[in-house]
Order: structure tokens, then sequence, then C-alpha cells
């Protein structure tokens, strides 16, 4: 099953980036569950987009304002949640910030 790894943290959280993630990257490419991720650029470079009464409303920023922001993405193909939560765990993020675990809608 595939599940996409949110990372999230405060804008601070970003210092704590680094390329390969201290080698979660490589180990998961290995192991081969990671199928793509990125980091994103800072929250304050986020343009919304809403159709209301079909006009197009555009805010500057973040969907939502709070403390924590998205900072990146993985895309994973693992047994089960129980190896996402394993893998997402094992992920340097999960010790400053949070990484939520979403399945992918599969028809």
């Amino acid at each position: 099953m595939r599940y996409l790894l949110l990372i999230c943290g405060d804008e601070s959280a970003a210092a704590h980036a680094d390329d390969g993630c201290g080698g979660w990257v490589e180990e998961m490419q290995r192991r081969g569950v990671l199928l793509g991720g990125a980091g994103l650029r800072p929250p304050i470079e986020a343009t919304t987009v809403r159709v209301r009464d079909d006009s197009v409303l555009l805010s500057d920023g973040p969907f939502a304002e709070t403390k924590e922001q998205i900072g990146g993405y993985c895309l994973v193909e693992c047994a089960d949640l129980d190896e996402a939560i394993e893998v997402a765990a094992k992920h340097p993020a999960a010790g400053y910030g949070t990484i939520e675990i979403r399945p992918i809608w599969q028809p």
C-alpha cells in the first residue's frame, strides 16, 4: 500500500534538514520502500487557491495559519500501516517535528 508521509515542523525545523536526511533516504531506497519525495520552499512563498461562485480567489501564504507547516513529503510503499509507521519513525524529522502518515486513495 502507498502512503504519503507529510513532514511537519515549525519554520526553524528547516535548519535540521540536510541532504539525504542523515542516511534515511539511502536506507529506504535500499529497502525499496521510498518512491519519491521532496522538501518544500518556506510557507511564506505559498499561494492558496480557492474557487467560490466561479471566482478564483488567491491568498499569499499557507492555507492555515499555524505554528507547524508542511516542510516536505515522501511517498512510500509499505506492506501495511505498521511498516509505514516504522519507516516514518526512522525519519530524522520525527525527532524534532511530526510526520503525518496518510494512505493514498486506491480504487
